[in-house]
C-alpha cells in the first residue's frame, strides 16, 4: 500500500483536495496538511469544499486555493484526495455525484468506521483520534517526515486537537502526545490555534449558547442523558452564524452522570443531530439506525429531513435504547 501511494503521489500531476460537508477542525486541518504537501512537491492543487467552512476557520485557509463545490464549472485533475470522510455521501448531495463520479484516481486517507470502497487507494485507520494524525502516520510510513514544516503542523495540530476534545478524549494514544511534540519543536505556537479556535465569541454567539443551557437543556439523569434541541426561530433570534454551536454538546457532556448528550439543531433542509457519549455507552450504532448518520463510538453525527418536533419524537420513541 505505500509503495503504491508514493508511486501514485509521484506520478500525479493535479491534485483535487476535498472534505466532508460541515467542515469541522479535522477536516479543514486535514486539508491544510495536504496542501501543505502538495507545494512542497510542486504539484498544482486546489482543495474543494462542499459548503463554506465557518468564519473561524476561514484564517487557517488563507495561504491556500480553495472553492466551494459548483455545479456548473469543472473541475480538472488526475487524483482526488477524500480527507476526512469515507462514503461520498458525506459530501453532500450536490457534490456526492461528482466524487463518486470521478473518472481518475480516488485515494481517501480517513479514520472513520466502515468506509465505502469507492476510492482506487485507502489508508483508513479508525482507531486513530484524527484524519490529521492518519497523515502524520502515512507521512511517516513513506518516509517523509522531512515534509512536516511549520505551516503543515498548524493544519495537522489543528485537526488533533479539535477532534479530540483538547485532548481529553479515549481515542488519544501515546503517538498523539508524540505528534504534538514534534510540532512544537518545529516553532508551532499551539496557543494561537487553541486562541483562534475558543477564543472567537460574539456577544450573540454567547448570549444563544447561554439560552441553550438555561432554557432548552432536558436531563434524563435516571438515563444519564442530556439533550438541548434549538429551533429555526430560536437561532433566528440569537443570530445565528455557522458555527456559533460548535462544541455545545459537549458542554451536555460535562455535566456530571450525564454519559450521553444529543444536539438538535433544525434548519431549512431538516433537523441536524450530534451525538457524544463516554464510558461503556455508544451512540453510532444509533445514529446510524435512526438517523441516517454514524461516526465514532463515541462521537457521531445524524438527520432528520423534517421538522424539530417529528425529530424529538422519533428520538423519544427510541431513546431507552440509548
Amino acid at each position: 500500500m505505500v509503495q503504491d501511494l508514493r508511486l501514485t503521489l509521484e506520478q500525479s500531476k493535479q491534485w483535487l483536495i476535498t472534505t466532508h460537508k460541515g467542515p469541522d477542525g479535522d477536516a479543514v486541518g486535514s486539508v491544510v496538511a495536504w496542501a501543505a504537501l502538495a507545494q512542497q512537491l510542486n504539484k498544482p492543487y486546489q482543495i474543494l469544499f462542499p459548503d463554506q467552512p465557518a468564519a473561524y476557520l476561514l484564517p487557517f485557509l488563507s495561504a491556500y486555493e480553495w472553492s466551494v463545490f459548483d455545479l456548473t464549472l469543472s473541475y480538472e485533475a488526475d487524483i482526488l484526495f477524500c480527507l476526512d470522510y469515507n462514503a461520498p455521501g458525506r459530501v453532500g448531495e450536490q457534490m456526492s455525484d461528482f466524487v463518486s463520479g470521478f473518472e481518475s484516481t480516488k485515494v481517501m486517507l480517513d479514520h472513520h468506521p466502515g468506509p465505502d470502497t469507492f476510492c482506487d487507494l485507502m489508508v483508513s485507520k479508525p482507531h486513530l483520534c484524527s484524519t490529521t494524525q492518519v497523515i502524520y502516520e502515512c507521512l511517516e510510513e513513506l518516509g517523509w517526515v522531512s515534509y512536516v514544516n511549520l505551516a503543515m503542523a498548524q493544519g495537522i495540530y489543528l485537526g488533533l486537537m479539535t477532534d479530540t476534545g483538547s485532548f481529553r478524549f479515549p481515542s488519544v494514544n501515546a503517538k498523539t502526545h508524540q505528534i504534538a511534540a514534534h510540532l512544537l519543536s518545529l516553532g508551532l505556537e499551539q496557543f494561537k490555534i487553541h486562541e483562534a479556535v475558543y477564543d472567537v465569541n460574539t456577544v450573540s454567539r454567547l448570549q444563544l449558547r447561554g439560552f441553550a443551557i438555561a432554557e432548552k437543556l432536558q436531563l434524563f439523569e435516571a438515563q444519564g442523558i442530556g439533550i438541548i434541541t434549538l429551533s429555526k426561530a430560536e437561532l433566528e433570534r440569537f443570530n445565528y452564524q455557522k458555527g456559533d454551536t460548535e462544541g455545545l454538546v459537549n458542554v451536555i457532556l460535562s455535566i456530571a452522570n450525564i454519559q450521553v448528550a444529543i444536539f438538535m439543531m433544525e434548519t431549512t433542509e431538516g433537523v441536524k443531530f450530534s451525538f457524544r457519549s463516554k464510558g461503556e455507552r455508544f451512540v453510532n450504532a444509533f445514529a446510524q439506525k435512526y438517523f441516517g448518520g454514524g461516526g465514532h463510538q463515541y462521537a457521531a453525527g445524524g438527520f432528520w429531513p423534517s421538522d424539530l418536533q417529528s425529530a424529538l419524537d422519533r428520538l423519544m420513541l427510541h431513546l431507552k435504547e440509548l
